[in-house]
C-alpha cells in the first residue's frame, strides 16, 4: 500500500517518520511527489530514460537509458541492496517521472577500490549516489528537494557515509557546486576516458538539528539561484 503523503505549501519536502515517500512544492507551484520505483512503472521509466539529452546521459552512467533497461529494473527491484527513487509530477496523461536517484545501502565493488587506494576504507554503513534529473526540469529545484529527501531518510536505511556512485566528471561545474553545496567534499581524483573527482559525505557525524538546517540552507540557496 502507498504511503500517505504530507503536503506544504512553502517549498520544503515532507513525510511521515520512516516513510520513503515525500511531497514537495517547486518554486514554480507546481507539486512533486517523491517515492520509491515500483514495477509497474516500467513505461514511465523508459519515458524518461529517452527524454534524456546526450549531454545528461553523457554526465551519468550507472546503466543504458533505453526501454529494454527499464523493464529490467522494473523487474529485478531490490530496495534491500539499492534504493531507487523517483521524483513525480502530474500531467493530462498522468504521472511524469522527471527525476531518477539511484542510492546503495552499502559500497560497490569499484568505489571501494578506488577510496581503499585513498586511504578511506568503506564499509556496509557506506552508500553510493547517482542522481539524474530530466533536461526540461533541470535548474528548477528538484534535485534539491530530492536531496533533501535522501539525506533525512539515509541514516534510517543504516547509511553513516555517501559516495558519489562512480565520482563526478570534473567537467562536471554544476554537478560538483551542487554535491558541495550539500555537504560533499573532494577526497580524490581517478582517470578513465575523463578526469573524475571522488567525493563523500559523512552523515555520521551530523547531529539531526544540523543536518536540518544544512538542508534548509541548501534549499534556499537554490532558490535564490533560480530566482537570479
Amino acid at each position: 500500500m502507498e504511503e500517505a503523503l504530507d503536503r506544504t505549501p512553502d517549498g520544503e519536502t515532507t513525510a511521515s517518520p520512516g516513510s520513503l515517500s515525500a511531497a514537495a512544492r517547486l518554486p514554480s507551484g507546481q507539486t512533486l511527489v517523491l517515492r520509491p520505483l515500483r514495477p509497474d512503472d516500467r513505461l514511465l521509466l523508459g519515458e524518461y530514460f529517452l527524454g534524456l539529452s546526450e549531454t545528461t546521459r553523457g554526465l551519468y552512467g550507472p546503466h543504458p537509458f533505453d526501454a529494454a533497461t527499464a523493464d529490467a529494473i522494473c523487474d529485478r527491484l531490490d530496495p534491500a541492496q539499492t534504493l531507487r527513487m523517483v521524483a513525480t509530477v502530474r500531467r493530462a496523461e498522468g504521472e511524469r517521472i522527471v527525476a531518477y536517484f539511484l542510492l546503495t545501502r552499502g559500497p560497490r565493488e569499484d568505489d571501494a577500490a578506488r577510496y581503499a587506494k585513498l586511504g578511506i576504507p568503506l564499509g556496509p554503513g557506506d552508500g553510493a549516489l547517482a542522481p539524474s534529473v530530466v533536461d526540461d526540469f533541470q535548474d528548477q529545484g528538484v534535485g534539491s528537494r530530492m536531496m533533501s529527501h535522501l539525506l533525512w531518510v539515509a541514516p534510517g536505511l543504516g547509511l553513516r557515509r555517501i559516495v558519489l556512485w562512480g565520482g563526478v566528471q570534473a567537467r562536471n561545474a554544476r554537478g560538483i557546486h551542487f554535491y558541495t553545496k550539500w555537504g560533499f567534499r573532494k577526497v580524490g581524483e581517478f582517470f578513465t576516458d575523463k578526469n573524475n573527482h571522488d567525493m563523500i559525505l559523512d552523515l555520521a557525524s551530523l547531529e539531526p538539528a544540523k543536518h536540518d538546517a544544512a538542508g534548509e540552507e541548501a534549499l534556499r540557496q537554490q532558490e535564490r539561484e533560480e530566482h537570479r
